[in-house]
């Protein structure tokens, strides 16, 4: 009679099978959050970058001046390279009416599609 203890080969074999399939669902499920982590940073900034615009067009009270202030194309931001900020303005008058409508699109590496924001702007 042996009473030998210990583990046999196959035990070996099965657990070390166990082992590295765990540890691959483990690194494929890491290496999707930092994928998502680095998107969501990504997107995070576009939605800033079109919300400080708005912002900027709402609460300045030039309405004359805004076509020349703001519509533009942009593309240097110190931080965020690869991004660029179109700023578009449409003026509509219809009788009495006077109003300009912004809008704010912001296109960048990592992003799935680009942002847009839109405002519209009534004359004073």
């Amino acid at each position: 009679m042996n009473n030998r203890s210990g583990f046999t080969l196959i035990e070996v074999i099965l657990a070390l099978s166990i082992l590295l399939v765990v540890m691959m669902m483990l690194a494929n499920t890491t290496g999707k959050t930092v994928h998502t982590t680095a998107t969501s940073s990504n997107q995070q900034a576009a939605i800033q970058l079109a919300m400080d615009r708005v912002e900027q067009v709402r609460t300045d009270p030039n309405y004359a001046g805004l076509d020349s202030a703001y519509a533009r194309t942009e593309t240097s931001f110190p931080t965020l390279s690869g991004f660029t900020r179109v700023t578009s303005i449409v003026r509509t008058t219809s009788g009495n009416n006077d109003f300009k409508k912004v809008t704010v699109t912001v296109t960048g590496p990592g992003l799935l599609s680009p942002v847009v924001r839109t405002v519209t702007v009534a004359a004073p």
